[in-house]
């Protein structure tokens, strides 16, 4: 692109614009993106303070967290459409600033009623930022710098909520939960005016007419209650004990009646919501597969390890933060080079072998136990995430072969809503299997301590002259140990069920090491098709 005027018959054309830097355009782009996912993941660590400022029970201040998950698995399906509706920077710029706008209201929020509403703001506009800036880079990377400019946008979504605990403890602990807020306030007016200087749309999306876009009212009805339903069934379905909650069987009814109903719309209708043609192509069908299952494992495990360090092993939320903060160093480091590697080999053989690593490393954290020690659950983070970015980036490039570019939009949506709906399905199925596991062990381990079990004889008698030693009565001291006991059971149970999930997460990926070679290189026809049109 030269800065020459073309010269017209109606004299003088306006002159190009000049070439911008296509990491300065990444790096503008990512800012929003980082801000979203990490307030997300900051969000969660204080909500006992949330409940407390604001006079609500714990489980009430949940729907901090859920409003905020509804409404933006309702905007991430519909942000392709209304990129290409409203115009791709336009509508970037909008979410931006419905985030930034309602993230100051939260902080101001006198009540939970009023917080939540604003949460449900703030989720319609954090909903469409990753998509939108999956679509950006797309478009402003060539086919061969594409995986580079995805690795930036991995260190957002995979390194924010790894170090998101740590920043929210921080906060919350030496300030306010007020501010998990509204540091939010500059950083989104930073990315707007930078946005608003350096994004373009590509002509192909200026030029794109506008007089074939008709709304679609009923697909935009059926996506806001089958999603909104589902994510309602997943977020509180373990706290309700699923189906026999008559509220959970209800909703999941719903569910399932308006995404089947969702489908044959979007099939069928000239004007779809979400182009679901798109899946009949091989590499996006399998890629959006991939995104799905890496969403239920990357999520899972996020939550799993804070949950588990924070409820059996004491760790403050601060200090699980740093306990998996290495792990987000690690991505940082592995992303660069995953996407000097997806440039220089085939992009298949990386996924498998960032599959092969993954499993390994979730296989690594099944030998935890309820003595292990910080150091060694920091290891265990980093071998557990060292391989996802061989997964997450040349999954990313892949998406878009043998795609138009009207359709990146879409691609881009429909992956990103995925990967999301998987890591909704991932954490409420792990949590329900680690619950029902729990009591598993709980059963078995307690019909082991009994009076004719000698080990535990000597466990009840030992623990008990040690609390006849610390001043208490005799009955005292053996209801004291009987409860020492209890609580060592429990606690064993707990980690015999965790370190169990994580054998059904390594074993779900190990799977997977031989399926990338299901999908096909661009042919040297595609590559040079995509450059040129860059």
């Amino acid at each position: 692109m030269t800065e020459t005027s073309e010269i017209t018959n109606a004299g003088y054309a306006p002159a190009p614009r000049p070439p911008i830097n296509p990491w300065v355009v990444a790096m503008t782009v990512t800012l929003a993106t980082f801000m979203e996912v990490l307030d997300s993941s900051i969000a969660n660590v204080s909500l006992p303070h949330i409940a407390g400022t604001l006079g609500a029970s714990s489980q009430e201040s949940t729907w901090v967290i859920t409003s905020y998950l509804v409404s933006s698995a309702v905007v991430l399906p519909m942000s392709g459409w209304l990129s290409n509706l409203i115009g791709r920077k336009r509508f970037y710029m909008g979410c931006v600033s419905i985030f930034t706008i309602s993230s100051f209201l939260c902080a101001l929020a006198p009540s939970l009623p009023m917080l939540i509403f604003f949460r449900i703001l703030q989720g319609a506009g954090g909903g469409g930022l990753q998509p939108t800036e999956q679509a950006i880079l797309a478009d402003t990377f060539s086919a061969k710098q594409r995986s580079m400019g995805f690795a930036m946008y991995g260190v957002a979504i995979l390194v924010a909520p790894a170090i998101g605990p740590t920043f929210g403890g921080w906060i919350t602990d030496n300030y306010s939960w007020h501010w998990i807020f509204l540091i939010n306030v500059p950083i989104g007016i930073l990315s707007l005016i930078l946005t608003h200087r350096i994004v373009h749309d590509p002509a192909y999306l200026r030029n794109m007419t506008k007089s074939n876009f008709r709304v679609d009212y009923v697909g935009i009805g059926l996506i806001v209650i089958g999603v909104g339903f589902l994510q309602y069934v997943l977020d509180k379905g373990e706290e309700n004990d699923w189906f026999s909650s008559h509220a959970i069987l209800i909703s999941l009814i719903i569910a399932i009646v308006a995404l089947v109903a969702l489908v044959i719309r979007e099939l069928t209708h000239e004007n779809p919501i979400m182009d679901l043609r798109l899946l009949s192509r091989r590499n996006f069908a399998t890629a959006v597969t991939f995104s799905f299952i890496l969403g239920m494992v990357l999520n899972g495990t996020t939550i799993l390890l804070p949950q588990f360090l924070q409820n059996d092993l004491g760790y403050t939320a601060q200090q699980a933060g740093m306990a998996l903060s290495p792990g987000a160093l690690a991505l940082v480091f592995m992303m660069p080079i995953a996407g000097i590697l997806a440039t220089k080999f085939d992009p298949r053989v990386i996924i498998a072998c960032g599959f092969a690593l993954t499993s390994f490393g979730i296989f690594h954290v099944t030998s935890i136990h309820y003595g292990v020690s910080f150091q060694t659950m920091v290891g265990y983070r980093i071998i557990q995430v060292i391989g996802i970015p061989l997964i997450f980036i040349p999954i990313s490039t892949l998406n878009y072969v043998g795609v138009p570019r009207n359709k990146f939009n879409q691609v881009s949506g429909i992956s990103n809503f995925l990967r999301n709906l998987g890591g909704g399905i991932g954490v409420s199925l792990l949590n329900n299997f680690i619950s029902r596991q729990g009591q598993t062990h709980r059963v078995a381990l307690t019909a082991h301590t009994n009076h004719a079990n000698p080990f535990f004889e000597r466990q009840l008698q030992a623990m008990t002259q040690n609390f006849i030693a610390m001043g208490a009565s005799p009955s005292q001291a053996s209801h004291r140990a009987l409860a020492q006991l209890s609580a060592q059971v429990n606690l064993q149970s707990n980690v015999l069920s965790f370190a169990n999930s994580f054998w059904i997460l390594g074993f779900l990926i190990l799977f997977l090491v031989p399926l990338p070679f299901l999908m096909r290189r661009p042919s040297p026809e595609e590559a040079k098709a995509t450059a040129a049109a860059h």
